[in-house]
Parts: C-alpha cells; sequence; structure tokens
C-alpha cells in the first residue's frame, strides 16, 4: 500500500507540474533552450546612462530598458533618441519623480502629498511628453524609490491599480527575488546591480537558473569607479557581466522587460517544466 501511495504522489508530479508537497513548479521554460532571463534596467534618465552604458551595451548587442524622467531626457536629447533608435526600450518612472519626505531632496516633491488622482494625471501626463521627445510611448513602468505607496496617515494607498490601468508592466526595486511567472506584472521584483562586484551579481544569476527564473537587475549612474557618485553601476562590472550573458554555453535571454513580460503572457499555460 505504501508503495501505491508513493507511485501516486509521483504521478501527480509528473502530470501536474507539483513537487512532493503539492506545491506548482514556477519555472519557466526560456526560449531557445535558455535556462534563466535576465533584464537590465536604469532609473532617471541619468546623462551616463547614454553618454557611457549605451554604447557598452550597443557592443555587446544587449537591449535595455530604461525608465525616464521626461525633464532629465531633455538634457541628451540626441543621445536618448539614438538609444532608442538602437532598440533600447524606454519606460516611465513619473513626471517629477515624486519619492518620501524622509529625503530631504524630495521634500518639496513628497509622495505623501499625492492622490491616486494626481498620480494617474501625472503618470499620463509623463507618456505624452515622453512621445514628444523620442516618438514612443512608454508601455513599461517603474515606481520612484521603489515606493508603490502614496498619501499619509490614514489616507495612505497604494497606486498599483493604477500602474496596472496604465501599463504592461510595474518594476520595483530593491528586492532580493527574480520573478517567476504567477507574479503579478504591476509589480516585478528587482534587484540593485549598483556597488556591485561581477561575481556577487553572478551568484544572483545562477541562483535564479536553478528555479528557472527571471532576474530584472536595477542601477543608476554608470561609470568608473573613479566617478562614483553612489548608486552606480561600475563600467568594469558591466562588460563582465555583458561578456558573461553574450556566451552561448550559459544560456541566458538578455532581453527588455517588455519583451520578457510579453513572451510570459503569450506562454503562460505551458510555462511549467
Amino acid at each position: 500500500m505504501k508503495k501505491l501511495i508513493l507511485l501516486s504522489i509521483g504521478l501527480t508530479h509528473i502530470f501536474f507540474g507539483t513537487d512532493l508537497i503539492g506545491q506548482e513548479n514556477k519555472a519557466i521554460q526560456w526560449p531557445d533552450g535558455n535556462t534563466v532571463a535576465i533584464s537590465l534596467t536604469w532609473d532617471d534618465a541619468r546623462d551616463s546612462q547614454v553618454l557611457v552604458g549605451t554604447p557598452i551595451l550597443d557592443k555587446y548587442e544587449v537591449k535595455a530598458t530604461f525608465y525616464v524622467v521626461p525633464s532629465s531626457v531633455e538634457r541628451e536629447l540626441e543621445s536618448w533618441k539614438s538609444a532608442v533608435l538602437n532598440g533600447h526600450e524606454i519606460g516611465n518612472h513619473t513626471l517629477l519623480h515624486p519619492c518620501s519626505e524622509s529625503y530631504s531632496w524630495s521634500r518639496d516633491n513628497a509622495i505623501e502629498d499625492y492622490s491616486l488622482n494626481r498620480m494617474r494625471k501625472e503618470l499620463i501626463e509623463a507618456n505624452g511628453e515622453i512621445k514628444k521627445l523620442l516618438g514612443v510611448i512608454p508601455k513599461e513602468f517603474a515606481y520612484p524609490c521603489g515606493n508603490i505607496y502614496l498619501g499619509r496617515d490614514n489616507e495612505i494607498k497604494s497606486y498599483v491599480p493604477v500602474v496596472r490601468e496604465l501599463f504592461s508592466t510595474g518594476r520595483v526595486y530593491d528586492d532580493i527575488s527574480s520573478n517567476d511567472r504567477d507574479l503579478d506584472h504591476a509589480r516585478l521584483s528587482c534587484v540593485i546591480m549598483d556597488d556591485r562586484d561581477f561575481n556577487s551579481i553572478k551568484s544572483q544569476i545562477e541562483e535564479s537558473r536553478k528555479q528557472g527564473k527571471w532576474l530584472i537587475l536595477g542601477g543608476h549612474e554608470i561609470g568608473s569607479k573613479e566617478t562614483n557618485t553612489g548608486l552606480l553601476t561600475n563600467t568594469e562590472m558591466l562588460e563582465e557581466l555583458l561578456e558573461y550573458i553574450k556566451n552561448p554555453a550559459n544560456k541566458i535571454w538578455a532581453a527588455p522587460v517588455g519583451e520578457i513580460a510579453s513572451y510570459i503572457r503569450a506562454n503562460k499555460k505551458t510555462l511549467v517544466r
């Protein structure tokens, strides 16, 4: 009888994609035999992203996602236009980048002073400004400072529903995990790559591979250690990372956030290994 019970459990695992405690296997079957997926993302439309970063990405033919604030794009507009022409994805990072009043630099534009209506209006306006500047309407979004809540005291509310209404994806920041196929696309996890060396990022990739997941890496400035102003994706680390990604033996699918999210939505029913 004991053998029959174990056989029954094993068959359940085979046919329904569950493990021995009944939990569904949420690994993703990636295309072309790849065993892990990666999206490289940067926030704020900082000048170094297009002056330093995109030339490196283009050398390795890897496309990234840049979440931009329209007023910041204007500083290096021609370089941003070139990034779009070269296939990099442009996402929305709000009109004014509100953040917590806990930071002195954001007290005049605190997320605590926002309502859902104000946020919706500014997100739509930001999309319009980005369309005027770069000719694309963003479908992807990243929460400034990773904050998904606005308002204060008893009026605190999540604006994830607004992001879900207006965009295909929303990306948070400073998470420690990668994404499985069932994660809410309006709250995608992102792991910081600023101020980290290649070996620590590689470990994160290999952990995501074990679980068949999608790793989103996030950064800010791109440059050398000598120009470090904090929140820096080091160019030496970036080159090592891109070499690792492009090595066919490593079976990595690197693509912008929107492309991978679309793949998951289109294939969700058949993604269980």
